[in-house]
């Protein structure tokens, strides 16, 4: 029984002590505190989700300055530093809210500008209190001593050369994404970016291109009178070229460098009929440059056939290489 006893206030006992801690960071001390800035914050989201037009951002703008305020009061009661700085890491935290804050929106709360900025940001909330003196009631301006001012520099300094490479990355990727062929070309050497397949060296953009242009020639041409085809080649040019025109507005529409790839036909004479090569002609920035392109041939001959009055006739048989070549330097000169 006494043991049954025991077990009951022991329960009791730390109930009441859970109780005590969750009151005393519930509760706040007083009400001038960061537990009220914390509480406004809430009641403010919460109202502007029942309210309406502008008044739903007026709310809400106060819900995130009293979140701000509130968090940054409380990690800068007994802060703790970022290793290596004096950067404390409530000025980090308060630093990321006050970037969501500036340049998030309701689609999209973190964006690449906010976490450019955040870095910067939160060096400047640390260097703020440098240039203030007193306490909360009393604070006047002043200039912070000289070698508090060459650790502020440093650190504002570093944290904006930090923003610059964030920002130099995102510029990077919205460039590999709108430009893919310059990650096989231009940046195959470069040290800023590591390629996840490292075997992929033909930019694949040119590739479809060609892909999806062989089948449309090999249509226009295969069983065709050798008459009517001897006449398609002397305007391959013309025809080659609208045809890729289409292709790349079809396939690379949603690519910015859909204006830096050119399509053109060459024509060779052979002994036994023609070759023709299929050309997707890079003009875009290069490591070499000449640039390059790439290459696909087929080899048109003249055979014998029967049409359907059963008299023999002569066509055209055409068979093209499996896969386009990458040839760096300029295209040979059209004939």
């Amino acid at each position: 029984m006494n043991t049954l006893f025991k077990d009951v206030f022991g329960v009791l006992k730390f109930a009441e002590g859970l109780y005590a801690g969750i009151r005393k960071v519930l509760v706040p001390p007083k009400a001038y505190s960061w537990q009220t800035f914390i509480y406004l914050s809430v009641f403010s989201w919460v109202l502007s989700y029942f309210a309406t037009s502008y008044i739903k951002d007026v709310i809400a703008f106060f819900g995130w300055l009293f979140l701000i305020a509130g968090t940054a009061w409380y990690t800068t009661e007994d802060p703790l530093r970022v290793p290596g700085t004096f950067m404390p890491v409530g000025a980090v935290i308060t630093g990321f809210l006050v970037s969501v804050f500036a340049f998030g929106n309701q689609e999209d709360v973190i964006t690449p500008r906010t976490i450019v900025f955040w870095p910067t940001i939160s060096a400047l909330i640390t260097a703020i209190p440098e240039f203030i003196e007193g306490n909360d009631t009393d604070a006047k301006a002043r200039i912070p001593k000289p070698q508090d001012r060459q650790r502020i520099i440093i650190l504002v300094a570093s944290s904006m050369l930090l923003s610059c490479w964030i920002q130099f990355y995102f510029v990077m990727d919205n460039w590999l994404e709108q430009y893919p062929s310059l990650q096989a070309d231009t940046f195959k050497r470069s040290t800023f970016i590591v390629r996840r397949e490292q075997a992929v060296k033909i930019p694949q953009n040119g590739v479809v291109i060609l892909e999806k242009l062989q089948p449309i020639v090999v249509e226009q041409i295969a069983e065709k009178p050798w008459s009517e085809v001897e006449k398609w080649l002397l305007e391959a040019k013309q025809r080659v070229g609208t045809l890729g025109r289409e292709i790349i507005k079809i396939n690379l529409d949603k690519y910015e460098e859909k204006d830096l790839w050119r399509i053109e036909p060459r024509v060779t004479n052979t002994k036994s009929g023609y070759i023709l090569d299929l050309l997707s002609i890079w003009i875009g920035p290069s490591s070499n440059p000449r640039g390059y392109y790439l290459k696909k041939s087929c080899r048109i001959e003249p055979v014998a056939a029967t049409n359907n009055s059963g008299n023999k006739i002569t066509v055209a048989e055409i068979e093209c290489d499996r896969a386009s070549k990458l040839i760096p330097g300029s295209p040979p000169p059209q004939q």
